[in-house]
């Protein structure tokens, strides 16, 4: 997925103005106790990161 999708589905699921705040103060175990920012930084696979929102914030299916 290319960051590009990735930002995307983030502003279409959590808002255009929310979703990099989401993504910059949003801690999440399933990332390694990291944030979205953090993961994407440090090497994470865009799509990766993606599963890990959807899981712990229960996107519906048919946005994933």
């Amino acid at each position: 997925m290319r960051l590009t999708v990735f930002w995307q589905r983030m502003a279409a699921h959590f808002g255009a103005g929310y979703a990099d705040t989401f993504a910059r103060d949003h801690v999440m175990t399933g990332l390694g106790g990291r944030t979205v920012h953090q993961a994407l930084d440090a090497g994470w696979d865009a799509k990766d990161v993606w599963r890990v929102v959807c899981s712990a914030m229960d996107v519906p299916a048919e946005k994933r």
